[in-house]
């Protein structure tokens, strides 16, 4: 039996959703249904065609940003695992921060077990660079691969919704951070980054395979 593929006005409403859900979001995290429906410029019942209700838009929302960030992680080639993990941290930071409130959305309690599963690539990723960084004695040994990976996971999520991403510094202050958990003193942070000031200036690559 074959699969028709949806209507290309199906398609467009859907996407029209999911940017109208970011921008509308953007300015009220806690914004109805009803409220992005009109922002889409659609019926709420049209948008219920696609979307059962405001959770399930909204982890559409976080899988769609979770391939982004998935995608970032695979492009981060650094054989140094201090750098390899500062530059991802920077680079995730400032996709982060222009999504900042879905980003927050997304580390909600309610939806942190979906945005687990979606990330579980870009986990691995920073578990790979824990793992590396202690075996040459780039990163503490005293707290065990799989707790620090966590530990710098859940930091992480503590700055993204805490800090404000316009302001000077956002990216370095949550590129220190990362690096401070993994081991890294202040000033091997300083040494590091001053070596490294493409590090700072990092912009979002584009993911492999697109344009």
């Amino acid at each position: 039996m074959t699969t028709r593929a949806p209507r290309r006005d199906a398609v467009e409403n859907r996407a029209g959703i999911l940017s109208a859900a970011r921008s509308t979001l953007a300015v009220d995290p806690h914004a109805s249904i009803d409220v992005i429906a009109r922002s889409a410029g659609l019926s709420r019942r049209t948008l219920y065609g696609h979307f059962d209700d405001r959770d399930a838009l909204i982890r559409e929302l976080i899988s769609s940003g979770a391939q982004r960030f998935n995608a970032i992680a695979e492009s981060i080639e650094d054989a140094d695992a201090r750098i390899a993990l500062a530059r991802l941290a920077a680079v995730l930071w400032q996709e982060a921060a222009h999504v900042q409130v879905a980003a927050a959305l997304a580390l909600d309690e309610a939806h942190v077990e979906h945005t687990a599963a979606a990330l579980a690539p870009l986990r691995r990723t920073v578990a790979a660079l824990v793992r590396r960084g202690q075996e040459n004695g780039s990163f503490r040994r005293d707290i065990a691969a799989p707790t620090l990976a966590r530990l710098i996971e859940e930091i992480s999520r503590t700055v993204v919704p805490r800090t404000d991403a316009a302001s000077t510094g956002a990216a370095d202050l949550a590129v220190r951070t990362v690096l401070g958990i993994a081991g890294l003193s202040w000033r091997e942070c300083d040494e590091l980054l001053t070596a490294h000031p493409d590090i700072g200036a990092s912009a979002p690559t584009e993911p492999k395979g697109r344009a």
